[in-house]
């Protein structure tokens, strides 16, 4: 155990010194690439549910160690073995033992003894710790108490549904694939393989528990993808027929690119600025059978990769803080700062601008992000549309983070 607690907690350290979860487990695999499936399962696990828990678990430290612990490693050492205390069922004794090993291999082991009475006091004294954690908001609802003040101000009925929701694990959610099965066809098979699940539309299948694609009836065939059931929204929204010319201006994963192909025979442009990212996209092009032609750019500079060609639909999914998928990525609430909002507006507001012109007269533009914030959503669109007389809003609409969905916007606009 101690091997999966020292990656942990470096992953963690990681984390809070800025980079984000998926990069700082990419960082442990890369320097552990003996790890089995089941460490490699159980560190991912733990580090997770570390974010879940961040500002509980460093409230609960701080309570037991008022001083600052004079080493980074240790003090996420110690958030991770209090995270397993809480939370795990790992048995407590060898969760202490392993943690008091490991601070036994730090500065000549002077810390041992710190290690050591900390988790135990942790284990004594939980109720009183957790008394405390229920009386500070931040660690009770572990989002940063600026996060929390906006989510109050804009949601001021819904803010704390929304908490709920980010702190849950997400729902896993598939995408059939009609032009090879239909609803009833697919739950059957879900069924004859002892799967349960549930038909949210006519596509898409909540499961009642997450599991590998490789169990899935089906996945390596195409018949079926992972797709949250909010971004399935935008390939219904953006009103495609056959024969149309259709950019998706940030399309890794390729996950939108493949659901509009699956909707309609397309001439489908397939554009991302990280050529990596975009090899994604061709992986599940090529498993779903679908063909779409793939560039590497920059959809704010499309003179750099556009042949001039105009659209008759553009998905502009842009980036934004991703506040919307925060229960996928729990880091992130972590690592998103106030200024951040604004210079993820400015980025949106020159994708649009430069998207814009792409587009066919009569065309329509879905603008789309993963964000819950008004900043990067409906001030977007009327700042869009002030300066955009030929721009027509068809309608908008912000979906909050459910236990069917996550939190995603969209906005259709004409082009007249």
């Amino acid at each position: 155990m101690h091997r999966i607690q020292e990656l942990a907690a470096l992953t963690v350290e990681q984390v809070a010194d800025g980079k984000n979860l998926t990069e700082a487990l990419a960082a442990r695999w890369r320097s552990a690439p003996n790890l089995t499936s089941q460490e490699r399962g159980a560190i991912q696990d733990i580090a997770f549910g570390v974010m879940r828990h961040w500002a509980e678990l460093r409230l609960v430290l701080r309570q037991l160690v008022p001083n600052t612990i004079p080493l980074p490693f240790l003090e996420h050492l110690l958030i991770v073995a209090l995270y397993q205390l809480y939370y795990s069922r790992t048995a407590q004794y060898a969760i202490v033992n392993e943690a008091v090993h490991l601070a036994g291999m730090q500065a000549r082991g002077r810390f041992k003894g710190l290690v050591n009475g900390v988790l135990r006091n942790a284990l004594r004294r939980r109720e009183a710790l957790m008394q405390a954690v229920a009386e500070n908001d931040e660690a009770r609802c572990n989002h940063p108490a600026w996060w929390l003040k906006a989510l109050q101000q804009h949601y001021p009925a819904d803010w704390q549904a929304i908490v709920a929701a980010d702190n849950n694990h997400p729902p896993m959610t598939l995408r059939i694939n009609r032009r090879l099965t239909d609803m009833p066809t697919f739950l059957a098979r879900l069924a004859e393989a002892g799967i349960e699940a549930e038909a949210l539309d006519e596509v898409a299948v909540r499961l009642a528990r997450p599991m590998s694609v490789r169990e899935l009836p089906g996945f390596s065939e195409g018949v079926v993808s992972v797709q949250d059931w909010g971004a399935q929204q935008a390939a219904v929204r953006l009103d495609l027929q056959a024969g149309m010319r259709v950019l998706d201006a940030c399309a890794a994963p390729g996950g939108k690119s493949c659901h509009m192909l699956e909707q309609a025979d397309l001439a489908l442009t397939a554009l991302d600025i990280d050529g990596e990212r975009l090899a994604r996209v061709s992986e599940n092009l090529d498993r779903l059978g679908l063909q779409a032609t793939l560039l590497t750019g920059d959809a704010s500079h499309p003179q750099d990769w556009w042949d001039g060609k105009p659209f008759d639909r553009i998905l502009a999914d842009v980036p934004c803080s991703a506040s919307g998928v925060v229960r996928r990525h729990p880091d992130i609430r972590w690592l998103r700062r106030p200024e951040d909002f604004a210079s993820f507006a400015r980025q949106q507001a020159r994708m649009l601008d430069a998207l814009w012109p792409l587009l066919a007269p009569s065309g329509k533009m879905l603008y789309a992000t993963c964000s819950i914030y008004p900043e990067e959503n409906s001030q977007q669109l009327l700042a869009f549309l002030q300066r955009r007389a030929d721009a027509h809003c068809l309608g908008q609409e912000q979906l909050l983070p459910t236990e069917c969905h996550d939190g995603f916007y969209y906005a259709l606009l004409e082009k007249r």
